[in-house]
């Protein structure tokens, strides 16, 4: 039953087709399929859409028409035929055959529904991620995903910031062991990279102003919507700046984002049933003592020095509305290369905060070696296993800062999904590894 592809080769997305096309050839999947006695028609489903091909009894090749018989659900097939236009058919137009090519059969036994008719859990589809990324549903998250990151790319090299690679084996954690996951390297520790901080704070003294798009892996045992082991982050440093130049760079980026996903993924937004609203910067910039005075207001007094929980997130920005800055946290909540206020007890810090969560994290970094020094020591941590990073703070490291963006997190909050695995092709958690 299986053939041969040969010099068969698509010509069209299913959504290219137009009623002046002659002649064209199709490759996709079998979505649905209907007989209706003298006429038959299945709808044949790309990355790009569906569009019907149909069997008429007297037009169509007999043999063709015997052939439809053969035909199941998510058969993998090439179609070569005539454009024709029908009112009745989705989209106003059908395929007539005349040669159809099986290139692959499917199981009769589905796990789940690629239509969507009959609803299944997130676990099963998971499990048979293969499939269920076919759905219209998920297609149209990754196509979102897609452009979010095309977006965040043109809008950082039209700004001068240069893209790259850091190691993702690492001797240690730019924030502590505690949420590192160690790998067997020859006879040496290591660890899988949480972040590409301490790389990219030393690459502005080599390139000024760079950006990371990667993997990066936790070993947080947080089993929530919104955490995940191996995630997409996007990281930015730059040099001769601070913490409001790289929030201006932020806010910018973020805005220029939305925009191109509400240009480009029109059709996607419409299928997952959402009106983005794109606001224009400059964004809110709230101190970390006005976010506690504003939640203190609604009765969710927060201890100065404590971090603010996702339900106080969800207030602020239900109060707040628009996406928004939390500035000048308290130095103790932060990490060692974050450098503190004049006073010591707040932090040149701040969280970026959309769709009722958090985004960004980022800040000026120290830049002086004796001070970056101090500062490992007063959170705790062993200078000498950070001697390779802080060496290059004695050959002339810039004033700095930059921020760490979590790339899935942000697609969860413009698709408006409420778990961020949907988002993921294939997710990493406490509990899966597979597929």
């Amino acid at each position: 039953m299986i053939e041969d592809i040969g010099k068969l080769r698509r010509t069209k997305w299913s959504s290219e087709v137009k009623a002046s096309d002659k002649k064209v050839v199709l490759m996709g999947w079998v979505h649905e399929m209907r007989d209706l006695g003298g006429v038959k028609f299945f709808s044949l489903r790309d990355r790009e859409g569906k569009i019907q091909v149909t069997f008429k009894k007297g037009v169509t090749d007999a043999k063709l028409v015997e052939k439809f018989k053969l035909l199941g659900k998510e058969f993998v097939v090439g179609v070569r035929g005539e454009v024709k236009a029908n009112k009745m058919a989705p989209g106003g137009l059908e395929v007539m055959p005349s040669e159809v090519l099986i290139l692959n059969t499917s199981d009769q036994q589905l796990p789940l529904d690629v239509t969507g008719k009959v609803p299944a859990e997130l676990d099963t589809r998971l499990n048979a991620r293969a499939i269920d990324l076919r759905r219209a549903e998920a297609l149209a998250i990754f196509k979102v995903r897609d452009v979010v990151f095309t977006a965040i790319r043109e809008f950082l090299e039209k700004e001068g910031f240069m893209e790259v690679q850091t190691s993702k084996i690492v001797k240690s954690g730019a924030e502590g062991g505690a949420t590192l996951f160690p790998i067997s390297y020859f006879e040496h520790e290591a660890f899988l990279s949480q972040s590409p901080q301490l790389y990219k704070e030393v690459l502005t003294s080599c390139f000024d102003k760079v950006y990371e798009i990667g993997a990066l892996f936790r070993a947080e045992p947080s089993d929530t919507v919104r955490h995940i082991s191996e995630f997409t982050g996007v990281d930015l440093e730059m040099a001769f700046a601070d913490e409001n130049d790289v929030m201006d760079v932020l806010e910018n980026m973020f805005y220029y984002t939305l925009v191109q996903v509400k240009k480009r993924c029109k059709k996607e937004l419409e299928v997952l049933g959402r009106d983005l609203k794109v606001p224009k910067p400059p964004y809110k910039r709230v101190t970390y003592d006005d976010a506690l005075k504003m939640l203190a207001k609604v009765g969710r007094k927060i201890p100065w020095g404590e971090d603010i929980d996702r339900d106080s997130e969800r207030v602020l920005g239900e109060k707040i509305k628009d996406p928004f800055f939390i500035t000048y946290y308290p130095s103790k909540m932060k990490p060692f290369y974050i450098m503190p206020c004049e006073d010591d007890k707040k932090s040149r810090s701040f969280d970026f905060d959309y769709g009722n969560m958090e985004l960004v994290s980022g800040g000026m970094r120290h830049h002086e070696k004796a001070r970056l020094i101090k500062s490992l020591k007063d959170h705790g941590q062993d200078p000498g296993a950070f001697k390779e990073h802080t060496a290059a703070f004695g050959w002339g490291m810039p004033p700095h800062a930059g921020w760490g963006l979590g790339g899935d997190r942000l697609v969860m909050a413009i698709v408006g999904v409420k778990n961020v695995r949907e988002c993921i092709t294939f997710p990493r958690d406490l509990k899966r590894l597979t597929p």
